[in-house]
Protein backbone atom coordinates (compact mmCIF):
# COMPACT_ATOMS: atom_id res chain seq x y z
CA UNK A 1 0.00 0.00 0.00
CA UNK A 2 1.05 3.59 -0.56
CA UNK A 3 2.64 5.19 2.50
CA UNK A 4 1.19 8.66 3.18
CA UNK A 5 4.43 9.81 4.80
CA UNK A 6 6.24 9.04 1.55
CA UNK A 7 3.56 10.83 -0.46
CA UNK A 8 3.85 13.90 1.82
CA UNK A 9 7.61 13.97 1.28
CA UNK A 10 7.12 13.71 -2.49
CA UNK A 11 4.74 16.70 -2.44
CA UNK A 12 6.98 18.73 -0.13
CA UNK A 13 9.98 18.25 -2.44
CA UNK A 14 7.93 19.33 -5.46
CA UNK A 15 6.38 22.37 -3.74
CA UNK A 16 9.61 23.61 -2.13
CA UNK A 17 11.94 22.76 -5.01
CA UNK A 18 14.54 21.02 -2.85
CA UNK A 19 15.00 18.14 -0.45
CA UNK A 20 16.47 20.38 2.27
CA UNK A 21 13.53 22.82 2.24
CA UNK A 22 11.10 19.90 2.16
CA UNK A 23 12.77 18.47 5.28
CA UNK A 24 12.50 21.84 7.06
CA UNK A 25 8.83 22.11 6.08
CA UNK A 26 8.02 18.61 7.35
CA UNK A 27 10.19 18.86 10.45
CA UNK A 28 12.23 15.75 9.63
CA UNK A 29 15.77 15.06 8.44
CA UNK A 30 16.80 15.48 4.81
CA UNK A 31 17.98 11.86 4.74
CA UNK A 32 14.49 10.76 5.79
CA UNK A 33 12.90 12.76 2.96
CA UNK A 34 15.33 11.21 0.46
CA UNK A 35 14.55 7.76 1.84
CA UNK A 36 10.80 8.37 1.54
CA UNK A 37 11.14 9.39 -2.09
CA UNK A 38 13.41 6.44 -2.94
CA UNK A 39 10.99 3.97 -1.35
CA UNK A 40 8.05 5.54 -3.17
CA UNK A 41 9.96 5.30 -6.47
CA UNK A 42 10.77 1.66 -5.72
CA UNK A 43 7.15 0.86 -4.88
CA UNK A 44 5.83 2.58 -8.04
CA UNK A 45 8.73 1.26 -10.16
CA UNK A 46 9.33 4.69 -11.64
CA UNK A 47 11.68 7.60 -11.05
CA UNK A 48 9.69 10.60 -9.83
CA UNK A 49 12.37 13.32 -9.87
CA UNK A 50 15.26 14.31 -12.10
CA UNK A 51 18.00 15.68 -9.83
CA UNK A 52 21.21 17.65 -10.30
CA UNK A 53 23.25 19.80 -7.94
CA UNK A 54 20.97 22.81 -8.32
CA UNK A 55 17.48 21.75 -9.38
CA UNK A 56 14.81 19.13 -8.78
CA UNK A 57 12.24 18.51 -11.52
CA UNK A 58 9.41 16.03 -11.96
CA UNK A 59 9.76 13.18 -14.42
CA UNK A 60 6.73 12.24 -16.57
CA UNK A 61 5.86 9.65 -13.90
CA UNK A 62 6.11 12.33 -11.22
CA UNK A 63 3.82 14.61 -13.23
CA UNK A 64 1.30 11.77 -13.44
CA UNK A 65 1.50 11.12 -9.69
CA UNK A 66 1.22 14.78 -8.63
CA UNK A 67 -2.56 15.35 -8.86
CA UNK A 68 -3.30 11.94 -7.35
CA UNK A 69 -0.88 12.60 -4.47
CA UNK A 70 -2.55 15.92 -3.75
CA UNK A 71 -5.95 14.24 -3.63
CA UNK A 72 -4.68 11.54 -1.28
CA UNK A 73 -3.24 14.08 1.17
CA UNK A 74 -6.33 16.26 0.92
CA UNK A 75 -8.56 13.30 1.86
CA UNK A 76 -6.23 12.28 4.71
CA UNK A 77 -6.12 15.83 6.12
CA UNK A 78 -9.90 16.15 5.88
CA UNK A 79 -10.35 12.91 7.81
CA UNK A 80 -7.78 13.99 10.40
CA UNK A 81 -9.44 17.37 10.71
CA UNK A 82 -12.89 15.86 11.22
CA UNK A 83 -11.76 13.42 13.91
CA UNK A 84 -8.73 15.01 15.56
CA UNK A 85 -8.67 18.78 15.13
CA UNK A 86 -12.36 19.54 15.46
CA UNK A 87 -11.92 19.59 19.24
CA UNK A 88 -9.92 22.82 18.97
CA UNK A 89 -12.34 25.72 19.19
CA UNK A 90 -11.95 29.40 19.82
CA UNK A 91 -11.02 32.66 18.13
CA UNK A 92 -7.74 34.32 17.26
CA UNK A 93 -6.96 37.76 15.89
CA UNK A 94 -4.09 37.43 13.42
CA UNK A 95 -2.08 40.41 12.19
CA UNK A 96 -0.02 40.09 9.02
CA UNK A 97 2.45 42.47 7.39
CA UNK A 98 1.09 43.93 4.15
CA UNK A 99 3.94 42.63 1.99
CA UNK A 100 3.19 39.00 2.94
CA UNK A 101 -0.41 39.05 1.69
CA UNK A 102 -0.06 37.75 -1.85
CA UNK A 103 2.56 35.06 -1.37
CA UNK A 104 2.18 33.60 2.11
CA UNK A 105 -1.29 34.43 3.40
CA UNK A 106 -3.48 32.25 1.12
CA UNK A 107 -1.68 29.02 2.06
CA UNK A 108 -1.64 29.92 5.77
CA UNK A 109 -5.40 30.51 5.74
CA UNK A 110 -6.11 27.43 3.64
CA UNK A 111 -4.06 25.08 5.82
CA UNK A 112 -5.26 26.52 9.13
CA UNK A 113 -8.94 26.42 8.20
CA UNK A 114 -8.60 22.84 6.96
CA UNK A 115 -6.78 21.65 10.09
CA UNK A 116 -8.88 23.64 12.59
CA UNK A 117 -12.28 24.30 11.03
CA UNK A 118 -13.95 25.34 14.30
CA UNK A 119 -11.51 28.16 15.11
CA UNK A 120 -12.68 31.64 14.08
CA UNK A 121 -9.99 33.80 12.53
CA UNK A 122 -10.03 37.60 12.53
CA UNK A 123 -7.47 38.98 10.08
CA UNK A 124 -5.76 42.38 10.15
CA UNK A 125 -3.36 43.42 7.37
CA UNK A 126 -1.19 46.48 7.99
CA UNK A 127 2.39 47.75 8.18
CA UNK A 128 4.60 45.98 10.74
CA UNK A 129 4.89 48.91 13.17
CA UNK A 130 1.13 49.49 12.99
CA UNK A 131 0.49 45.85 13.88
CA UNK A 132 2.88 45.98 16.84
CA UNK A 133 1.10 49.09 18.12
CA UNK A 134 -2.29 47.41 17.78
CA UNK A 135 -0.97 44.35 19.59
CA UNK A 136 0.21 46.50 22.52
CA UNK A 137 -3.32 47.87 22.75
CA UNK A 138 -4.67 44.31 22.94
CA UNK A 139 -6.37 44.42 19.51
CA UNK A 140 -4.28 41.69 17.85
CA UNK A 141 -3.28 38.30 19.33
CA UNK A 142 -0.58 36.96 16.99
CA UNK A 143 1.51 39.05 14.57
CA UNK A 144 3.64 37.92 11.63
CA UNK A 145 5.69 40.93 10.55
CA UNK A 146 9.21 42.35 10.10
CA UNK A 147 11.83 43.88 12.36
CA UNK A 148 15.26 45.45 11.90
CA UNK A 149 18.41 43.46 12.52
CA UNK A 150 19.43 43.86 16.13
CA UNK A 151 15.92 44.16 17.51
CA UNK A 152 14.90 41.45 19.94
CA UNK A 153 11.11 41.46 20.23
CA UNK A 154 9.33 38.40 18.84
CA UNK A 155 10.57 35.05 17.56
CA UNK A 156 12.69 35.23 14.40
CA UNK A 157 11.53 32.69 11.80
CA UNK A 158 13.43 33.91 8.72
CA UNK A 159 15.98 36.48 7.61
CA UNK A 160 15.78 38.10 4.18
CA UNK A 161 17.86 40.46 2.06
CA UNK A 162 16.05 43.54 0.77
CA UNK A 163 16.47 44.27 -2.94
CA UNK A 164 15.78 47.14 -5.32
CA UNK A 165 13.13 46.15 -7.89
CA UNK A 166 11.83 47.77 -11.07
CA UNK A 167 10.19 47.00 -14.39
CA UNK A 168 13.21 48.49 -16.15
CA UNK A 169 15.95 48.42 -13.48
CA UNK A 170 18.89 49.66 -15.53
CA UNK A 171 17.02 52.74 -16.71
CA UNK A 172 15.41 53.71 -13.41
CA UNK A 173 18.50 53.08 -11.28
CA UNK A 174 20.37 55.81 -13.17
CA UNK A 175 17.68 58.49 -12.80
CA UNK A 176 18.28 61.41 -10.43
CA UNK A 177 16.50 62.08 -8.25
CA UNK A 178 15.83 58.38 -7.91
CA UNK A 179 12.05 57.71 -8.24
CA UNK A 180 10.61 55.43 -5.55
CA UNK A 181 7.24 53.78 -4.98
CA UNK A 182 6.83 53.07 -1.27
CA UNK A 183 4.52 52.31 1.60
CA UNK A 184 3.73 55.35 3.77
CA UNK A 185 5.45 55.80 7.14
CA UNK A 186 6.06 53.94 9.42
CA UNK A 187 7.04 51.36 6.78
CA UNK A 188 10.27 49.55 7.67
CA UNK A 189 11.27 48.91 4.04
CA UNK A 190 10.71 52.60 3.25
CA UNK A 191 12.86 53.69 6.20
CA UNK A 192 15.70 51.31 5.30
CA UNK A 193 15.63 52.39 1.64
CA UNK A 194 15.77 56.10 2.46
CA UNK A 195 18.51 55.58 5.05
CA UNK A 196 20.62 53.74 2.47
CA UNK A 197 20.11 56.49 -0.13
CA UNK A 198 20.81 59.30 2.32
CA UNK A 199 23.90 57.48 3.57
CA UNK A 200 25.28 57.37 0.02
CA UNK A 201 24.17 60.94 -0.81
CA UNK A 202 21.86 59.65 -3.56
CA UNK A 203 19.05 62.14 -4.30
CA UNK A 204 15.58 60.60 -4.29
CA UNK A 205 11.89 61.41 -4.55
CA UNK A 206 8.76 59.45 -3.67
CA UNK A 207 6.91 59.18 -6.99
CA UNK A 208 4.05 57.07 -5.60
CA UNK A 209 2.82 56.19 -2.11
CA UNK A 210 0.24 53.49 -1.37
CA UNK A 211 -0.67 51.50 1.72
CA UNK A 212 -1.46 48.30 -0.24
CA UNK A 213 1.00 45.90 -1.82
CA UNK A 214 -1.17 45.47 -4.91
CA UNK A 215 -1.19 49.24 -5.48
CA UNK A 216 2.58 49.57 -5.14
CA UNK A 217 3.17 46.56 -7.37
CA UNK A 218 0.95 48.08 -10.06
CA UNK A 219 2.82 51.39 -9.83
CA UNK A 220 6.20 49.67 -10.09
CA UNK A 221 5.03 47.55 -13.04
CA UNK A 222 3.88 50.75 -14.73
CA UNK A 223 7.43 52.12 -14.45
CA UNK A 224 6.71 54.85 -11.89
CA UNK A 225 9.72 54.01 -9.77
CA UNK A 226 11.81 51.50 -7.87
CA UNK A 227 10.29 49.31 -5.20
CA UNK A 228 12.05 47.71 -2.21
CA UNK A 229 10.99 44.24 -1.07
CA UNK A 230 12.52 41.12 0.50
CA UNK A 231 14.02 38.99 -2.27
CA UNK A 232 11.69 36.00 -1.76
CA UNK A 233 8.64 38.28 -2.08
CA UNK A 234 9.57 39.83 -5.45
CA UNK A 235 6.35 40.39 -7.42
CA UNK A 236 6.13 39.02 -10.94
CA UNK A 237 7.00 41.56 -13.62
CA UNK A 238 9.73 43.25 -11.56
CA UNK A 239 13.46 42.58 -11.79
CA UNK A 240 16.31 43.21 -9.39
CA UNK A 241 18.65 46.14 -9.92
CA UNK A 242 22.15 44.74 -10.52
CA UNK A 243 24.45 45.08 -7.53
CA UNK A 244 26.66 48.15 -7.50
CA UNK A 245 24.22 50.54 -9.17
CA UNK A 246 22.50 51.49 -5.91
CA UNK A 247 23.52 51.34 -2.22
CA UNK A 248 23.21 47.98 -0.55
CA UNK A 249 20.18 47.51 1.68
CA UNK A 250 20.05 45.98 5.14
CA UNK A 251 18.48 42.63 5.80
CA UNK A 252 15.20 42.27 7.70
CA UNK A 253 13.89 39.55 9.95
CA UNK A 254 10.41 38.05 9.85
CA UNK A 255 9.09 37.44 13.35
CA UNK A 256 6.15 35.97 15.21
CA UNK A 257 4.94 37.97 18.21
CA UNK A 258 2.32 36.55 20.58
CA UNK A 259 0.24 38.70 22.92
CA UNK A 260 0.29 37.73 26.58
CA UNK A 261 -2.95 36.12 27.69
CA UNK A 262 -3.92 34.76 24.27
CA UNK A 263 -5.48 31.28 24.04
CA UNK A 264 -2.33 29.15 24.08
CA UNK A 265 -3.70 26.15 22.17
CA UNK A 266 -5.18 28.22 19.35
CA UNK A 267 -2.10 30.46 19.15
CA UNK A 268 0.21 27.45 18.98
CA UNK A 269 -1.90 25.82 16.26
CA UNK A 270 -1.73 28.92 14.05
CA UNK A 271 1.98 29.37 14.80
CA UNK A 272 2.71 25.83 13.63
CA UNK A 273 0.93 26.43 10.32
CA UNK A 274 2.84 29.70 9.85
CA UNK A 275 6.19 28.08 10.60
CA UNK A 276 5.57 25.29 8.10
CA UNK A 277 4.67 27.78 5.39
CA UNK A 278 7.57 30.10 6.23
CA UNK A 279 9.98 27.21 5.74
CA UNK A 280 8.78 26.98 2.13
CA UNK A 281 8.49 30.65 1.18
CA UNK A 282 10.72 32.86 3.34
Amino acid sequence: MLDLAQVRSFLAVFESGSFSRAAAHLGIGQSTVSQHVRRLETYLQNRLFERDTHTVALTPAGEQLLPEARRMIEIAERVEGNFLSARLRGRIRFGLSEDLVSGTLPRILENFSREHPLVDLELTVALSETLFAQQKLGDVDLVLAKRRLGQTHGRCIARQELVWLARNPLELARKRPLPLVAFPPPSLTRSLALEALDGSSTPWRISCTCSSLSGLTAAARAGLGLFVQPRSLRPEGLEEVPKGLLPELEMVEFILVKRKGVDEAVSQALSEVILRQAALQL
